[in-house]
């Protein structure tokens, strides 16, 4: 049950170019075995037709801060903490349940992570997309079930006359999430909330879907924010990128900035870790350990047990989300005052560019124009730089290529 939503407010409503703006924002959830920060402290801002890209593992909090956003936890056991979340003028967790009610489906719309779990399998795609009309709209069911048409004709499903009238299960993946985009879009949302949208989706589904995200988006200048794990998805589909890790924030920035000059160990290392076909038969980087358990977060880094620059201020100081220029955020002491020697010894020791050239890809996206040896260069065989105190570099996998 989704009971009313009581967070103390009180900042100022954005400026008037910002469609949503996000406040250090804190969801938690009570369980038997503890409470789990979900999400803590998370911030950002989308502009009026921009796009958003929140990216890390599985478990970071992507998905449950676009639930906050929309508000719909189970309270309990989710509990929003504090934060304020600003969407044209108003901080939703300050409104009433009917007025978000009102909100929800019309002005923010989601693309859930799993079509089939998330349509209801005895009604018809015809009559979920013409209810959610309905409710939102206020218009006759004969028009609100011409829209439904119209809306399937405009992802792109053949003969949306006939389709209307399928239950999701006489419909493939790619058509399921198909139809979900078309429900998302039936309302003409301002912003337009993606959470893995390709998810089990093979590669030519997937491109298609995409696509259609994107030529949506700029057809109705709506802003759109994407939840996914895949660089390569956001690399070709946003322009602002925000990356998490156990909850937190770790890197924010534009596009090019974080995937060709991540600032961040974590950025570095889920770079790093992308196959590159240039390096066939040679061994594939990965992370070292494995995410910390959501009950038993390290006490101040938490990605600190698993970074190779990690040293004694990173396990007895809590890093803050530093500014280094251009607008950019990385929360790691690389960044702080005086590190200066240690930050230049960290970001050009560590191979993390991919190379490649071709169109809008993920690996010509990340290549480097540097000299070869400067800051961001390519180093297939060079181990992590000797940083005093520090742990050993990326961890490596015998690859079957």
């Amino acid at each position: 049950m989704i009971e009313t939503i009581t967070v103390t407010g009180g900042g100022t409503a954005p400026p008037e170019d910002v469609l949503l703006e996000v406040r250090d924002l804190r969801t938690y959830f009570h369980v038997m075995d503890g409470t789990v920060p979900a999400v803590d402290g998370v911030s950002f801002r989308l502009k009026r037709g921009d796009t958003l890209g929140l990216v890390g593992e599985s478990g970071c909090g992507k998905s449950v801060t676009a639930l906050t956003i929309m508000q719909l936890l189970d309270i309990p056991p989710a509990q929003i903490a504090s934060g304020e979340i600003w969407f044209e003028g108003r901080d939703l967790l300050q409104l009433k349940k009917d007025e978000m009610q009102r909100i929800r489906g019309k002005d923010i719309a989601m693309i859930f992570q799993e079509p089939l779990t998330s349509l209801n399998p005895v009604f018809t795609v015809g009559d979920q997309i013409s209810e959610q009309v309905s409710q939102h709209l206020r218009v006759p069911k004969k028009e609100a079930w011409d829209r439904a048409i119209e809306a399937l004709r405009l992802v792109g499903i053949p003969s949306p006359e006939r389709r209307v009238k399928q239950y999701p299960h006489e419909m493939s993946g790619g058509m399921r999430q198909r139809v979900m985009i078309a429900m998302a879009l039936s309302c003409e949302p301002k912003l337009l909330i993606a959470d893995e949208p390709t998810t089990a989706l093979d590669v030519t589904i997937q491109a298609q879907i995409l696509e259609l995200l994107k030529s949506i988006q700029e057809r109705t200048e709506s802003s759109l924010m994407l939840i996914t794990h895949d660089l390569g998805v956001v690399a070709e589909m946003v322009s602002e990128i925000v990356v998490m890790y156990a909850g937190e924030i770790v890197e924010q920035g534009t596009v090019e900035d974080v995937l060709v000059r991540p600032r961040m160990p974590y950025t570095m290392g889920l770079i790093e870790s992308i196959p590159d076909v240039n390096k066939r038969g040679e061994r594939l980087s990965a992370i070292k350990g494995v995410v910390p358990s959501p009950f038993n977060l390290p006490p101040h880094c938490r990605f600190e047990p698993r970074c190779p620059f990690a040293w004694e201020r990173c396990s007895t100081i809590t890093p803050e989300l530093f500014e280094i220029g251009n607008g950019r955020l990385a929360r790691c002491h690389l960044h702080a005052p005086g590190q200066e020697e240690r930050r230049r010894r960290a970001l050009t020791g560590e191979p993390h560019v991919a190379s490649g050239e071709g169109g809008e890809t993920l690996e010509h996206l990340l290549a480097d124009d540097a000299e070869p040896g400067g800051p961001g260069s390519p180093a297939p065989n060079a181990e992590a730089p000797a940083v005093a105190g520090e742990g050993p570099g990326w961890t490596s996998s015998e690859s079957g290529a």
